[in-house]
């Protein structure tokens, strides 16, 4: 697993400024005011970094941002970045200053010059998520991230409020790390091996094979990847941080989807290594929650599975038996992701009887056409969870929309032969996508779809990561956990 840079927090120390090597950052007032760091360092320069922050370029900083300079004279460090940082500021703009430093520093150690300024955490978490490279399958010689230090007046208190969110940082490189990796790597088997590594971090694990799948009457599921040699499985991780119902978090985990018989086209199908993003945001949460060691019941449950054509693949016209016991006709084979979620929805429902469940999955492209890569998709049965989560991804800087759910949607997935088909038009097909799932939802059950088709893995950079796999979700997941589900 690629892991975060090692941030610590040391004391003040203004005499260190002139010899650090590497990078220094220093956090600077909007109105250009220095704190007795920045007047050392605006001496040690020569007066060069009062001129800048004095200048009419100053003002055109956005909050969060910086501007460089560039081996400075009188210090040893090969760049000094001034980041524009009211002492109060938002968590945002924080954690905005905190990728502005991970982008100035790449791979050299940085000392950051924080002062007195609030919310050192949220820049720290920052700095440790832009700083993600994913670097796994390039070969010669590697940087080795050197470590950042942050320079604050409060070096323990800032460990320790540190101390959570950096554990969710470590979560998000999982996720990312998950998302990113080449379907040849990342297969069922090794999908579910990364997943029983976990029981080092106080995780419980099972995998359910094929064999337990059918005795299950998982017909959904294994139809979709009955035309693969990877295994289907389902993994089932719990973290028991405390008693009572689970929350149930569930993962569509398709390994590579093209299409089945129902074939993509080949433009951007090397793109499906991604189609496992709703697993791995599971797998990150679960991690985080286990890293912070969160006072929360949780059950992580994903499907995993390949949706490869051959002479064993599902077909278009075939009819399967879902684990409900409700009949599908599959009317498109890439329409497969609600096929696997309606199995794994109806097994947690069964086995956990969950206080709430959210289901997470790169359903559909029309939640692209709709949204963008802006926002992911949100469908709920309930008001009270629904606007928990979308409070929490507001405050996490996730973005998501809820969209609507109604009989007349529902109505499209009528079949002539079955109790329903999987498909229900390209009018409304995110909309349709979720009435399916809806169907595998006990009236009793609170419940959440989110479609993160456009957010799971973007072509270019975000604030928080570089372009592929942004980890999404995962503190959106993590923040509603700590505010709704923890004793």
């Amino acid at each position: 697993m690629t892991s975060p840079i090692a941030i610590s927090f040391v004391d003040t120390d203004l005499a260190a400024l002139e010899g650090a090597q590497g990078k220094l950052g220093l956090l600077v007032s909007p109105d250009g005011k220095l704190d007795p760091a920045g007047r050392r360092l605006s001496r040690l320069t020569r007066g060069a970094l009062a001129r800048l922050v004095e200048s009419p370029a100053w003002e055109k900083v956005k909050p969060g941002e910086g501007v460089v300079l560039n081996w400075p004279a009188g210090l040893a460090a090969a760049g000094l970045m001034a980041v524009k940082l009211s002492r109060r500021p938002s968590p945002e703009e924080a954690r905005r200053a905190g990728a502005s430093l991970a982008k100035f520093k790449g791979a050299e150690a940085l000392l950051v010059a924080a002062g007195g300024t609030a919310r050192i955490a949220d820049l720290a978490l920052g700095l440790a998520l832009r700083g993600y490279d994913f670097t796994t399958h390039k070969t010669g010689e590697k940087d080795q991230p050197q470590d950042a230090r942050i320079m604050v007046a409060k070096p323990d208190e800032a460990r320790a409020n540190a101390a959570a969110l950096l554990a969710v940082a470590e979560g998000v490189f999982f996720t990312r790390d998950l998302i990113n990796e080449p379907a040849n790597v990342l297969t069922t088997r090794d999908f579910a091996a990364r997943l029983e590594g976990m029981r080092a971090l106080g995780l419980e694990v099972e995998i359910l094979e094929e064999a337990d799948l059918a005795k299950m009457g998982m017909g959904a599921l294994l139809g979709v990847g009955q035309g693969s040699e990877s295994p289907s499985k389902i993994a089932v991780l719990q973290w028991k941080g405390a008693e009572g119902a689970p929350l149930a978090l569930i993962g569509k985990g398709v390994v590579f989807d093209t299409g089945g018989i129902s074939l993509k086209p080949p433009g951007g199908m090397e793109d499906m290594t991604m189609d496992m993003g709703g697993a791995g945001v599971v797998a990150g949460v679960m991690h985080a929650l286990a890293r912070r060691r969160a006072p929360a019941h949780v059950v992580g449950l994903i499907g995993l599975v390949e949706n490869m054509p051959s002479g064993t693949a599902q077909r278009p016209g075939d009819v399967v038996t879902s684990m409900k016991g409700d009949t599908i006709e599959v009317i498109n084979t890439d329409a497969e992701g609600r096929l696997v979620l309606a199995d794994v929805m109806w097994y947690a429902q069964d086995r956990f009887n969950p206080a709430g469940m959210i289901d997470l999955a790169t359903l559909t492209g029309a939640i692209i056409i709709a949204l963008g890569h802006e926002n992911a998709g949100v469908f709920s049965n309930n008001d009270a969870l629904c606007n928990a989560f979308l409070k929490a991804a507001q405050a996490e800087g996730e973005g998501a929309w809820r969209m609507p759910l109604g009989a007349a949607y529902d109505e499209k997935l009528k079949s002539r032969i079955a109790d329903m088909k999987n498909v229900g038009g390209r009018d409304g097909g995110a909309i349709t996508a979720a009435q399916f799932l809806q169907r595998f939802v006990k009236p009793e059950t609170a419940w959440i779809h989110l479609d993160i088709a456009g957010v799971a893995s973007v072509k270019s950079d975000t604030m928080l990561a570089p372009k592929g796999a942004t980890g999404w979700g995962v503190m959106a997941l993590d923040r509603l956990i700590r505010d709704h589900f923890e004793g």
